[in-house]
């Protein structure tokens, strides 16, 4: 995930200001976040990592749970959450290393970073894209003011995938995590059920931000993709997003809104002639 101009952090995830001061929109992938359960996967991924730990050096482990058995807890604990922020460095580095590919930019040697980097410059060189002419936008952030969200896409670029190889313009999202939830290489065909929501929020949001920060009407997106890039490989994967994507979006963005809406206590209900509480009979 990348750091766009107007996101900001809150304690309820992502949201996006309005640079022209309305109200805070929720970010595509907080919605996704909040709103699709994730946790049948994901408990199971963090299992597994704690397991692998204790599994590749239980001696110490042993030694340790009867020596600091509070300090062994924790570190347990915060395995799955540290090793899903060293991820999304690394997926974060990516983006920033495709940006300054595309952009034409210099970008600091990173090792772990430059087979991706290799990976989509290979993928451009076998779509024959040419930088200057065929990339639309990168890293440009949309807003949907009337639903009430914001999110950043990767790449809009025209392909010659039409009729008589006309150039049609495909709004592609860069995934590259390399392993799967229960710890597994991700193979580079993995598609996930909500990312085809999250591209399905981005085309259709009507308005994208300028680098002044104004906004103007977003291009007429034709078709969007997944580009996952691997250390070894990378493949572009065509998804839907159209209008029953949008709608299940919308479902997920309802959930989202209610759900960081809500209160966070309900007031206890008590008989009337509970101590302390008049008696209606009575009176």
């Amino acid at each position: 995930m990348t750091d766009p101009k107007w996101a900001v952090a809150t304690e309820r995830g992502r949201y996006y200001r309005d640079p022209a001061g309305g109200p805070d929109l929720i970010s595509v992938t907080n919605v996704l976040g909040a709103g699709v359960n994730k946790s049948f996967a994901l408990v199971p991924w963090g299992a597994g990592l704690v397991a692998d730990r204790v599994i590749g050096d239980p001696i110490h482990i042993a030694r340790r749970a009867r020596i600091e058995p509070t300090a062994l807890r924790r570190e347990l604990a915060a395995i799955p959450r540290q090793n899903s922020e060293r991820a999304a460095n690394l997926g974060t580095r990516i983006h920033n290393r495709a940006q300054a590919h595309v952009l034409g930019v210099p970008y600091p040697a990173d090792p772990e970073v430059e087979p991706y980097a290799l990976q989509l410059a290979r993928w451009f060189r076998l779509w024959r894209i040419d930088l200057a002419e065929d990339v639309a936008a990168v890293e440009t952030t949309v807003f949907h003011r009337r639903y009430g969200y914001a999110g950043t896409g990767d790449l809009w670029v025209w392909l010659r995938t039409g009729l008589m190889g006309r150039r049609q313009l495909w709004l592609v999202d860069y995934k590259t995590s390399a392993t799967k939830p229960d710890g597994t290489v991700k193979p580079d065909d993995t598609v996930y059920d909500e990312q085809p929501l999250q591209l399905a929020a981005l085309r259709h949001a009507p308005e994208w931000l300028l680098p002044d920060d104004s906004t103007e009407p977003a291009p007429r997106v034709h078709r969007t993709a997944l580009l996952n890039l691997r250390p070894r490989s990378h493949r572009m994967i065509e998804v839907p997003s159209g209008p029953a994507q949008f709608r299940a979006f919308r479902g997920a963005l309802a959930t989202s809104k209610y759900l960081h809406n809500a209160p966070s206590s309900y007031p206890a209900v008590v008989p009337s002639w509970a101590p302390g509480v008049s008696d209606r009979k009575a009176a």
